[in-house]
């Protein structure tokens, strides 16, 4: 399907619709709890009212748009080449049983007992639902790959639901999800995933939104590779890192850093700045709140993060209990896929009861904390390594924890404070790279390793001397190489040419159709109202009649209607007996793209006014046989 396809043609007639037959309340008042600018302009402009706590109704208007949206989406993803259905909203907690789902999600799920106590929840995805049809559908490789989809509501328990269709507790999704036998080749996952996404950018594009596709972690879902789909916004909710130069783009969680030059004296060597010195810093919770207390600056603390290995029975058998220590700069934030890449292992953060038992103050670890500890890989993220500052040309003064309750120090020093061992367990670290590998049968446990978040301002990570810059975005589609997460877990195997049996490897794809109206708004509004890109309007065209009691008015209106129907236009009628000040101002905020304004003046000259939506121009006056033309071109140009 082309991206680059007209929004009207004459293949189909537009509607034309009367404002008094629909329901369109505008109001001057926005929300009290308005976050916003969709919020506030969807509220405003008559598109949602609120029923409860993240719950809303889609009036007519806010209707037209999702459908446009769907109409899109099921375009190109069957061109595409995946079949659409509809799973229930309603999931059996027996479907959880081998996922572990429900525990991962926690709060955010909805659950509901019924009358025979027995637990269902609210679906928030369908990938348990699905993968349990494929079990009693799939057995052979034949009849693989398989993409299907669906458009179904969806539920969160959000704890604050806010910023009105962007964080709501029930909304619409378009998910999907495919199955195959390989990962490489013909029928394989990636050429699925590849396929979805330029379907996702053709979507993107043909509902004329500023739109990134970055890099991404897969999050709670799981897998391996993704891919999000981010509208660029200045009130966007995520930051987005890009390199200007490659185009490459990434979220911060996933963001690399490019290459940084090493430390001239190498990696941990400089002499002390001085004695430790313990300082009792009771009742400060955050790095900001020590550094001020201590008269340092957060890039002079060392932040440690305590992780668990999160071991199966089998691996918890043969290795034991594994943890990591992860330390960066305190102005640095640590990050969990990075940890986990770096060290090979699965991660998560340490319990706080657990960590204390091991020995770790949490919330005031030091590296020292892991010397004489067995079973603990230190993670030491580059920046956080350097015991000499080649730019103030002295040895790196640094404050970390104290090891203990509402204690830090100063003049921490990497070689004299982790002795002889973890330095030459560091010593054979060059300008060359890094160790990569895991804790699990490797006698490494200290390593250098890229493990923060990644900043603007970081070198970026496909362009020598170009350095990332951010932007904002809302994330409306998100695609994942799921692998057999799922299908191990609940037994989707099938049986491949040589009677092998294997588990299916799935993808999943997913589209926030109320967020991607929601999103749209948030890109694309003024002062005055919402700035419809003409591919999701509601309407196309809004005629406004000056005076409805006008018969040459009405019957103008009624004709190009009809003209602009044929057409393939959709256009809603401005036919309320109300003063054109009033009409005007609803006019801009519902944000029709063009309006075409019939009037005693513009008429007796033969024509009518036209105006875009977009345009800060007050409008021109165009002949009457020449407005459909003109209207058409405007909305598919």
């Amino acid at each position: 399907m082309s991206s680059s396809r007209s929004v009207v043609t004459n293949r189909k007639l537009g509607v034309v619709q009367k404002w008094s037959h629909t329901l369109i309340p505008t109001t001057r008042e926005a929300p009290k709890d308005a976050e916003v600018p969709s919020h506030v302009m969807l509220h405003r402009a008559g598109y949602i009212r609120p029923v409860g706590a993240g719950i809303y109704d889609y009036l007519p208007l806010a209707w037209r748009v999702l459908q446009k949206i769907q109409d899109i989406v099921r375009e190109e993803l069957n061109a595409a080449g995946a079949s659409e259905l509809l799973m229930p909203a309603l999931e059996p907690f027996e479907l959880f049983k081998d996922t572990k789902r429900d525990e991962t999600y926690g709060d955010n799920l909805f659950r509901v007992k019924d009358r025979k106590g027995r637990m269902n929840a609210l679906a928030p995805t369908h990938e348990e639902v699905i993968t349990d049809l494929m079990i009693g559908c799939i057995n052979s490789y034949k009849q693989l790959p398989l993409n299907l989809y669906q458009i179904q509501t969806k539920f969160r328990d959000e704890a604050r639901p806010r910023a009105g269709l962007l964080r709501c507790r029930e909304f619409i999704m378009k998910d999907a999800y495919s199955f195959h036998t390989t990962v490489e080749g013909a029928g394989g996952l990636n050429t699925t995933y590849d396929a979805m996404y330029r379907a996702y950018t053709n979507i993107f594009t043909r509902c004329g939104l500023d739109f990134s596709a970055v890099e991404a972690e897969s999050g709670p879902i799981g897998g391996s590779a993704s891919h999000e789909f981010m509208v660029n916004c200045v009130s966007g909710e995520d930051t987005i890192l890009k390199c200007p130069v490659s185009g490459y783009a990434a979220n911060v969680e996933k963001c690399e850093v490019g290459p940084r030059p090493a430390p001239s004296k190498g990696y941990f060597a400089g002499e002390p700045t001085g004695t430790l010195e313990e300082h009792h810093t009771p009742g400060l919770p955050g790095i900001d709140d020590v550094a001020a207390f201590m008269k340092v600056k957060p890039e002079n603390m060392l932040k440690t993060i305590v992780f668990k290995v999160d071991s199966t029975p089998e691996d918890l058998a043969k290795y034991g209990e594994e943890w990591i220590v992860a330390v960066v700069r305190g102005d640095h934030d640590v990050n969990e896929g990075k940890v986990r890449d770096a060290s090979g292992c699965k991660v998560k953060l340490a319990d706080i009861k657990e960590a204390e038992a091991k020995g770790f103050a949490i919330g005031f670890v030091s590296p020292r904390a892991v010397v004489g500890k067995k079973g603990v890989l230190m993670l030491v993220d580059r920046d956080a390594a350097v015991g000499f500052d080649d730019k103030k040309g002295k040895s790196m003064f640094w404050v970390t924890g104290g090891d203990k309750k509402d204690y830090h120090v100063k003049h921490f020093n990497w070689q004299r404070d982790l002795g002889k061992d973890p330095m030459d367990a560091a010593s054979h670290l060059s300008d060359k790279g890094f160790p990569t590998g895991s804790l699990r049968g490797d006698d490494k446990y200290l390593m250098v390793a890229d493990i923060r978040n990644a900043l603007p301002g970081d070198p970026s990570p496909r362009a020598a001397n170009t350095a990332l810059v951010a932007g904002r975005g809302i994330e409306v589609g998100h695609i994942f190489k799921l692998g057999t997460k799922y299908s191990q877990a609940m037994g989707l195997i099938v049986a491949d040419e040589t009677q092998q049996k294997h588990p299916v490897i799935m993808g999943c794809y997913g589209i926030g159709v109320s967020r991607t109206m929601a999103a749209c708004v948030e890109m694309s509004h003024d002062a005055d109202g919402i700035v419809w890109p003409a591919p999701l309007a509601p309407y196309h065209v809004l005629i406004t009649m000056v005076d409805i009691k006008n018969e040459a008015q009405q019957t103008l209106a009624v004709k190009l209607s009809k003209e602009l129907s044929e057409q393939g236009v959709d256009v809603l009628l401005d036919d309320r007996d109300e003063r054109p000040g009033p009409k005007f101002k609803d006019a801009d905020l519902i944000g029709i793209p063009v309006r075409i304004t019939l009037g005693e003046k513009a008429m007796a000259t033969g024509g009518v006014e036209f105006k875009l939506r977009k345009s800060k121009d007050k409008g021109e006056v165009v002949a009457i046989d020449a407005v459909v033309a003109k209207a058409i071109a405007a909305i598919n140009g």
